[in-house]
């Protein structure tokens, strides 16, 4: 997490201000982090209840890490210009931990209630993960600067939510 939270945020692309930000979301106070992580929930499952198949939430899905992945590397490196090293409200990072954990929902064939929490659990381990910092995402925290260091912690840390999430997925198979 940022160490300027109480940094005034100067005047900056509006574009880059709007990706990097998930359309404000980032400027919200309190939370801004668990609020983008939760606004990529909501898109995943409007995503999984629109989409016509797994294989199509798959794809849709992965195309979302990798698209966010590079846009986010881009516009942080542009926002860290005008707001200084990693700026709390830079939030694009936080959909993609989320639906990086939302990978081991995407081919569950459970009930809608059950893809919602699986769904909601890995955002949950997502944040949890976040926000703690275990198992390396702390070095690549403070070790990797810029853009790529904004993602790669979520990057990793959405990859143990998916872990983590697929374990609770495999236990709701047995009930």
């Amino acid at each position: 997490m940022s160490n300027n939270n109480t940094k005034t945020l100067g005047e900056a692309p509006w574009l880059h201000v709007m990706i990097s930000t998930c359309m404000g979301t980032g400027l919200i106070p309190g939370a801004p982090g668990t609020y983008a992580g939760f606004l990529g929930l909501v898109i995943w499952l409007l995503l999984w209840a629109v989409l016509p198949s797994h294989l199509t939430l798959l794809i849709v899905t992965i195309l979302l890490l990798v698209c966010t992945t590079l846009a986010g590397i881009w516009t942080t490196n542009v926002m860290e210009r005008y707001w200084g090293n990693d700026p709390r409200a830079v939030v694009i990072d936080e959909p993609l931990g989320t639906w990086m954990a939302c990978l081991a929902v995407c081919y569950f064939d459970g009930p809608t209630w059950q893809v919602i929490l699986l769904a909601t659990v890995g955002f949950v381990f997502f944040r949890i993960i976040d926000i703690t910092k275990p198992l390396g995402c702390r070095w690549v925290d403070n070790n990797i600067h810029g853009g790529w260091g904004c993602m790669a912690d979520d990057l990793l840390a959405g990859f143990y939510a998916m872990l983590l999430t697929m374990a609770v997925r495999l236990c709701l198979s047995y009930i």
